[in-house]
């Protein structure tokens, strides 16, 4: 069996100066990229998700288009597809990545296994066309995206490990009580490998 990397969202929106940019967001993304450097031969995959908005609507109610956003459920509008905030972040080289997946096109999305390569396969798919068994997950909100996308790959019967060297949240506290649920969920915390 193999291991896969997903790397969450890290794009010019969640990083510093971006609509929703998280401290850190930058950091992170150049430390993946240095990750990347001395593991990627360990991985049978990578995959880099990507929020992927629609511009002519509220994304299913995830845009605050009508009130301000309670940062809950509605968000100031972000990553519309193809503009520079939905871009990777610069400091991260994508160069090895195999797959490049696409979520919320249209939809609230917050897990990498809500979305889908242009092709249109599906994580799901291929983590089970590659013989994966193990994940590792890094990249931007921890207590979002990178929360969603580790309970998921858990739930699909994946052993999970969250390097947290490589993740940056929104805040403080609902990261550490991101990381607590997973754990407590059955992932693994390693600050890196």
């Amino acid at each position: 069996m193999g291991k896969a990397l997903f790397i969450i969202d890290v794009q010019n929106d969640f990083t510093e100066g971006g609509a929703l940019g998280v401290d850190g967001g930058a950091a992170v993304a150049a430390a993946i990229t240095e990750h990347l450097r001395a593991h990627a031969d360990e991985y049978a995959i990578i995959l880099a998700s990507r929020d992927w908005h629609d511009r002519d609507n509220d994304n299913g109610g995830h845009f605050a288009t009508d009130a301000e956003p309670d940062f809950v459920n509605t968000w100031p509008v972000h990553c519309v597809a193809g503009t520079n905030g939905a871009e990777y972040h610069p400091a991260l080289d994508t160069s090895r990545v195999g797959y490049h997946i696409r979520k919320g096109q249209g939809v609230p999305a917050y897990s990498i296994f809500e979305g889908r390569t242009e092709a249109g396969s599906t994580v799901h798919n291929l983590l089970d066309e590659h013989g994966i068994d193990t994940v590792d997950v890094v990249g931007i909100a921890t207590d979002y995206c990178v929360r969603a996308s580790a309970l998921d790959a858990l739930n699909h019967g994946q052993r999970v490990r969250v390097l947290t060297g490589l993740v940056a949240g929104v805040a403080p506290g609902s990261s550490e009580a991101a990381l607590a649920e997973l754990a407590h969920a059955g992932a693994e915390l390693v600050d890196k490998p």
